[in-house]
């Protein structure tokens, strides 16, 4: 039979009855405290504390309702079952009005159905509980969070650096693998954001993402985004490297933290990770445009992949795809502010374009530098962020 911890609080004037309920629920598991009356019943639970009280209404002195209401008056929040002979549907109605569990009627021909009342309550209480703790954790994140919000919106100078110092370093050079990046904001913050890093001694993670909107509000979630996945690589070491650290999981950690946090912003993202024991490549797409492009004998193709933004349905799921990284090769991550350079009526022509231009730029940043015109640019419509890996590169 399943034990329980939970400590119940057995409140009735009949002595008979009273047993009865107290005998069927310990041998049910719980451990069981009585008292004949409301009076004795309220010093009990003072003293106990217990987890869930169940009494009868009509009780001298202090009957069933008057005992809740006591209750309620110290801010003690339990759940309680009333169980009563009364059957009047207004001691009803106001039990349950004044915060009771569940109203049953004596007698009670089958006990089962007052243990299951117990259970559900008990499990109910638990919820609450649990989700009231997981709300303040977010409403402590979130003081936090609107904390350094309001640090850097106090000094845009000082957010910038900010914003600067989370970027990795460009070129970053590891083993055979290049990594380099440029950020274009379309105001001083930029919305766009790009990391690499180390995940342990074989495998580099890296993604690109893109905030909705421009400006101060989007780079403030830019700072979120490095803090994410900050944590999320110090919890997966301390925990010895379990679960597997895959794109598609940092992305659905980031999407239920974006949501959580309420701050009415999504993010487009591509994430990798790249295996140089098996030279492979994994990653994930976030609903980002345009796809990756990989450069390989002077040819430039989109990868495949498809998924939903991050940060705006909490139903989303992303998925892993892998592929051999070739032993000459770029692979290029652009936002969609690159769009807006490309020649073209639609999104299709744009996007049919790009290919093209990579492979006249040889697959390095330089070369998309000079062949996109980077370097003169006037004021742009939205960010444009560039990531470019390559090895072995002519």
């Amino acid at each position: 039979m399943h034990k329980t911890s939970a400590t119940l609080l057995i409140i009735d004037d009949d002595d008979v009855v009273r047993a009865s309920l107290a005998a069927y629920l310990e041998d049910s598991g719980f451990k069981v405290l009585q008292a004949n009356n409301g009076l004795q019943g309220l010093e009990v639970f003072q003293q106990e504390h217990p987890d869930l009280m169940i009494c009868d209404l009509r009780m001298p002195q202090v009957d069933g309702l008057e005992l809740i209401r006591r209750i309620n008056a110290l801010g003690i929040e339990v759940p309680v079952i009333v169980v009563s002979g009364a059957g009047v549907m207004n001691d009803a109605v106001e039990a349950l009005r004044l915060g009771a569990a569940d109203y049953l009627i004596k007698p009670l021909e089958d006990l089962a159905v007052l243990e299951h009342s117990v259970n559900r309550a008990l499990d109910r209480y638990r919820l609450r509980q649990e989700n009231q703790r997981y709300r303040d954790k977010l409403e402590a994140a979130n003081r936090e969070l609107q904390a350094s919000l309001h640090l850097l919106q106090e000094d845009q100078n000082a957010g910038r650096q900010v914003q600067m110092n989370m970027l990795p370093v460009t070129p970053w050079q590891v083993d055979d693998l290049t990594f380099a990046h440029q950020i274009i904001p379309s105001l001083y913050l930029s919305g766009d954001f790009v990391d690499y890093f180390r995940i342990d001694e074989r495998r580099i993670a890296f993604y690109l993402a893109d905030v909705s909107g421009h400006g101060a509000s989007s780079a403030f979630v830019t700072v979120l985004l490095k803090f994410m996945t900050t944590r999320l690589l110090y919890e997966w070491r301390r925990g010895g490297g379990l679960p597997e650290f895959k794109p598609s999981d940092v992305l659905g950690h980031i999407n239920r933290g974006l949501i959580n946090c309420k701050l009415g912003k999504h993010v487009t993202m591509l994430g990798g990770v790249i295996d140089q024991d098996s030279g492979t490549l994994t990653y994930s797409v976030g609903g980002h445009l345009p796809l990756p492009v990989l450069f390989e004998n002077g040819q430039a193709r989109y990868l495949e992949g498809r998924g939903l933004p991050v940060g705006l349905f909490e139903e989303a799921e992303y998925n892993d795809l892998v592929m051999a990284l070739p032993e000459s090769f770029s692979l290029t991550l652009l936002s969609d502010g690159i769009l807006d350079l490309l020649p073209g009526d639609t999104l299709k022509d744009k996007e049919l374009v790009l290919p093209q231009l990579l492979s006249q730029a040889g697959g390095t940043l330089s070369g998309l530098r000079q062949v996109l015109g980077l370097a003169n640019l006037g004021e742009m419509p939205d960010d444009i962020a560039l990531l470019v890996l390559s090895r072995n590169l002519a």
